[in-house]
């Protein structure tokens, strides 16, 4: 977090949500109790604001549950900041939730040595090629071949992207300006603020700005997207093209997408492909956030660079990030596009 930059209240935001979605005040009022209590705790253990709670943060705090309230409640509790951390993931304030182990670790079924799906590539390529949706097909493909989380895709504007092809009608920023077919990833969009004019629904938890490369495959998918994209009232031809990249095509046209709806898409090819259950966990579910593992981990093994797959996943590094930021073009870009893997069928 820069300096003077104040960390938006997590728990405050989650309240008003659910009071939103018609939770009765009874409810309302246990939630704040339990995640205002969470969140003292934390403060006063270990120093720490909710986003930036671990899994072992997570289970010191049931420990201390224990000592004073019976299993049932404990279960109660676990389950209410579960669903917090749930909703802290889908509008970009976290990664991971990190009370998924601790709640399997309660329910006593977490394995000894626990890994996530292991989708192979041809796997996924099948996936992909059965996405007909020209936006549905745009986001997954997005995800897997940038690394990009959920909220961040959300976030992207038309002037992030700059996509050498005809059917770009508009300026992109000086970030991109002279380096076509790339994509621009800010820091500065946060949940409940205001960017570029109007209140953001996500976070952009990347901590250095990004221009990640557009290879053919996912240029064709944003052609495909960018040809049946709905106009909205900042991409109409009289006004500046700065709004959303992706914007609804159902019950929000037009609207910019939010990460309960890249979720909801994402979720529901992979319930039918078998990649999705209920109650499942990240060990076991295809989401928006295991794509951008699965880009970390093939880009990593195909390029032996860890270095690039940091720069272009946004992460803190040491200095030699600042070399990869500026050999964009001779180190990042033609390494990308060496190795990056194909998605289509």
């Amino acid at each position: 977090m820069s300096e003077g930059r104040q960390e938006p209240n997590t728990v405050e935001y989650f309240l008003q949500d659910i009071e939103h979605h018609g939770r009765n005040e009874r409810t309302a009022a246990a939630y704040e109790r339990v995640l205002s209590d969470y969140e003292e705790f934390l403060a006063a253990r270990f120093e720490k604001t909710p986003p930036e709670a671990s899994y072992r943060d997570c289970m010191a705090w049931v420990h201390e549950l224990r000592a004073t309230h019976s299993e049932s409640t404990v279960a109660t509790y676990a389950s209410y900041l579960n669903r917090f951390y749930s909703y802290l993931e889908r509008v970009g304030h976290t990664d991971e939730n990190p009370m998924t182990v601790v709640l399997e670790e309660m329910n006593e079924s977490i394995e000894s040595n626990p890994t996530r799906r292991d989708v192979t590539l041809p796997e996924m390529r099948s996936f992909v090629g059965e996405i007909r949706h020209p936006l549905h097909r745009a986001i997954v493909t997005m995800l897997l071949k940038t690394g990009i989380r959920a909220g961040e895709l959300c976030n992207l504007d038309l002037i992030d992207l700059h996509i050498d092809h005809e059917a770009q009608s508009w300026q992109p920023r000086a970030h991109i300006a002279g380096r076509p077919d790339s994509l621009f990833i800010a820091t500065e969009h946060t949940y409940g603020r205001e960017s570029g004019g109007e209140r953001r629904t996500a976070s952009n938890k990347r901590k250095r700005e990004t221009v990640v490369p557009i290879d053919e495959e996912l240029k064709e998918a944003l052609l495909r997207w960018l040809a049946v994209r709905p106009e909205t009232p900042s991409s109409a031809p009289s006004a500046p093209a700065t709004g959303p990249l992706f914007v609804g095509t159902a019950d929000s046209w037009g609207e910019r997408l939010t990460p309960d709806i890249v979720h909801h898409v994402v979720e529901g090819y992979a319930r039918d492909r078998g990649w999705y259950r209920t109650g499942g966990g990240a060990a076991e579910n295809v989401t928006p956030h295991y794509f951008r593992h699965f880009f970390t981990t093939h880009l990593r093994d195909r390029t032996g660079d860890r270095g690039i797959v940091q720069y272009l996943r946004g992460d803190v590094a040491s200095d030699v990030i600042d070399t990869y930021t500026h050999n964009w073009g001779d180190r990042v870009r033609e390494t990308y596009l060496e190795h990056i893997y194909s998605v289509t069928p």
